[in-house]
C-alpha cells in the first residue's frame, strides 16, 4: 500500500501544476487519485489499530520463537533455559527450591492458547502449569496469582486458583485421565478463555468448562509458565500459539 500512496503523491503533483495544460487528463487522474487516497487512509487506520491493540483478533501468532526469550521475562540465568526449540526448567538431579514462573511481557484477555508440554520427574512433588489472567506477586517475587491450567499427578488438566483462593476450581474425572495423559511424553494443551468462561482441552479432549461467577476476579492479565518447587523434575514447553478473541458481548 505504501507504493500506491507514493503514486498518489506524484499524481497530486501533476494535478496541482499541470491542470491548465492537461485539464481533461488531470480530471481523470484526479478521480483515480481520490480512490488511491481512500485506500491509503483505510490502510493507515488498520495499522494504527494493530499497533494500539497488539495482535489483531482472529490471527494466530507464536508466543515463543523457539530461539530466544523475546516477549518473556523471568530468571533465564538459573531457572529457565532453551533446549532444542523448547522452554525448559528444573532438574532431575537437584530438587527445585521454590515455584518459579517465566512470564509474558504482554497482557491478554479473551484468547485461545495452544501449546505442547512434557513433564519428567524422579522424586518429590511433581507439578507445573500455565498461568493466565495472572499477576506477579511482590512478596515473594517468584510467585504469581491467578488462574492456572494445571499439570501433574492429581492435577492433570484441572483449573487451579494460584495464590488467591488456593483451590481447584474445576477438574476432570480421574478415570478419563488414565488414558488421556501421555506420561513422560509430549501432550497437547489448549486454554480457551471467553468472557468469564474458561475451557481446558488435553490432547483434544475437553477436561474443564468453568464460568467465573465472582465479578471481582480479573479476566485479563499475564500468561506464565510454571515449574513447581519441592521435587526433582523437568518441564518442557513448546509450540506456544495464541489467537486473541473479541469479546462476545460486543
Amino acid at each position: 500500500m505504501t507504493g500506491f500512496c507514493l503514486i498518489y503523491m506524484n499524481i497530486n503533483f501533476i494535478i496541482r501544476f499541470g491542470t491548465k495544460r492537461f485539464s481533461v487528463l488531470a480530471m481523470i487522474i484526479g478521480i483515480i487519485a481520490q480512490g488511491i487516497l481512500l485506500q491509503c487512509k483505510e490502510a493507515s487506520e488498520s495499522n494504527t489499530y494493530a499497533n494500539d491493540n497488539g495482535d489483531q483478533p482472529g490471527k494466530q501468532v507464536a508466543l515463543f520463537d523457539g530461539e530466544s526469550f523475546k516477549g518473556w521475562e523471568g530468571d533465564t540465568v538459573k531457572i529457565w533455559r532453551i533446549e532444542s526449540g523448547s522452554i525448559v526448567a528444573g532438574s532431575l538431579i537437584e530438587s527445585i527450591p521454590h515455584n518459579d514462573f517465566l512470564v509474558t511481557t504482554r497482557r491478554y484477555s479473551n484468547f485461545v492458547l495452544g501449546l505442547k508440554f512434557k513433564l519428567k520427574a524422579t522424586e518429590g512433588f511433581v507439578n507445573a502449569g500455565v498461568q493466565f489472567h495472572s499477576e506477579r506477586l511482590k512478596d515473594p517475587a517468584h510467585e504469581m496469582k491467578g488462574y492456572q491450567a494445571d499439570i501433574g499427578p492429581g492435577y492433570w488438566a484441572s483449573l487451579y486458583d494460584e495464590s488467591r483462593r488456593n483451590k481447584t476450581l474445576a477438574q476432570p474425572d480421574s478415570v478419563i485421565l488414565i488414558k488421556l495423559v501421555r506420561l513422560n511424553d509430549w501432550n497437547d494443551y489448549e486454554i480457551r478463555s471467553e468472557d468469564r468462561r474458561i475451557r481446558l482441552f488435553l490432547n483434544g479432549i475437553q477436561t474443564v468448562d468453568y464460568t467465573e461467577a465472582d465479578e471481582t476476579i480479573p479476566q485479563s492479565g499475564l500468561i506464565g509458565l510454571q515449574i513447581h518447587g519441592g521435587g526433582k523434575a523437568e518441564v518442557y514447553y513448546k509450540d506456544l500459539m495464541i489467537e486473541e478473541l473479541l469479546p462476545q458481548n460486543n
